[in-house]
């Protein structure tokens, strides 16, 4: 069965960090490229990040930029999303997901996805 747990929200001050982790199960990242997605009240769904099949390449949503870094460790078969000087924009549950596609060209549409996980809530706030 494929399933994928987040972890590591939570509150967090402005400027602050946090590291959010995405366990997967039922198949390994080489099979797939993962992606993190948050919504926050009120507001659609928004692509964050995406790292390929290969994990040779990732892609990054320009209100992250310099912020945020995905990465994987396969023999834990977890992706991380590093979140660096968190604003109180970026309060939103995060959720990652398992891509059809092995590449991130427009990561950010969520129907290319098959696998979501239940999410886990960031927020920053002083």
């Amino acid at each position: 069965q494929l399933q994928l747990v987040e972890s590591g929200g939570g509150l967090v001050q402005p400027g602050g960090s946090l590291r959010l982790s995405c366990v997967a199960s039922g198949f390994t990242l080489g099979d797939a490229a993962i992606g993190w997605f948050r919504q926050a009240p009120g507001k659609e769904r928004e692509g964050v990040s995406c790292i390929t099949r290969s994990g040779g390449s990732t892609k990054y949503a320009d209100s992250v930029k310099g912020r945020f870094t995905i990465s994987r460790d396969i023999a834990k078969n977890t992706v991380y999303l590093q979140m660096n000087s968190l604003k109180p924009e970026d309060t939103a549950v995060y959720y990652c997901a398992r891509r059809r596609l092995s590449h991130c060209l427009q990561y950010y549409r969520g129907l290319d996805y098959n696998q979501w996980g239940q999410g886990t809530q960031v927020t920053v706030s002083s």
